[in-house]
């Protein structure tokens, strides 16, 4: 952090977390730069920068952080929504999908939450390959080796529950992926919400493919 700007990294109460353990980025202390109200909708700026949860002292940055143990730096993980509390554990999904891409297999990845009534949360994995989409036995296959890949390269609590693979991913025209379609199909929701600027419709058919 600059000189003078007090961060730290707390929990869902407002409580320091430990080093080496995920949470939420939050500013202690003013300083000049910061955000000062919302024109015209106080109690709002108050709600999202100063919850209430947080005890209404802390400014809530909008993202996930870690705090390395040694060095004491701050890593992002992602916005807050972006970010996944499996079993108690915070879990960044740019972090999951920066592992499943460093596979020689994967051209891209992309990784959502689904509600669980055990473990909170767990992960669901759109990946799509860099060679044909797989299907039976050869998808249970890459699904196992990204699993155990994933497994290695961050931990065994950040193994996808669910592998999907497609063609591609729904993006819009721009490039964009459409998180909160995959977030529906991960849920198994029928997409009722405007898709008049995704690029490729036919795509949520595919990714609604379960691997089993």
């Amino acid at each position: 952090p600059f000189p003078g700007i007090d961060i730290d990294v707390v929990d869902e109460t407002g409580k320091d977390v430990p080093w080496g353990e995920g949470g939420l980025l939050v500013i202690k202390k003013p300083w000049p730069s910061m955000i000062r109200t919302i024109y015209g909708d106080p109690e709002r700026f108050k709600s999202a920068y100063f919850p209430a949860e947080l005890g209404g002292k802390l400014h809530l940055a909008g993202d996930g952080a870690i705090r390395d143990k040694e060095t004491g730096n701050f890593t992002i993980m992602g916005r807050i929504d972006d970010v996944l509390n499996v079993s108690g554990h915070r879990l960044g999904t740019m972090e999951i999908e920066s592992a499943l891409v460093a596979n020689s297999l994967v051209a891209e990845a992309a990784v959502v939450g689904k509600p669980d009534d055990i473990k909170g949360e767990t992960i669901v994995a759109y990946v799509v390959l860099k060679g044909e989409r797989p299907l039976g036995d050869e998808a249970k296959k890459i699904v196992a080796e990204l699993r155990s890949w994933v497994g290695k390269e961050i931990g065994p609590i950040a193994k996808p529950s669910e592998i999907r693979f497609g063609d591609n991913l729904p993006k819009t025209r721009s490039g964009k992926i459409m998180r909160r379609l995959l977030r529906s199909l991960a849920k198994g929701e029928e997409i009722t919400s405007d898709i008049s600027t995704l690029e490729n419709p036919a795509i949520l058919e595919q990714l609604k493919e379960v691997v089993s």
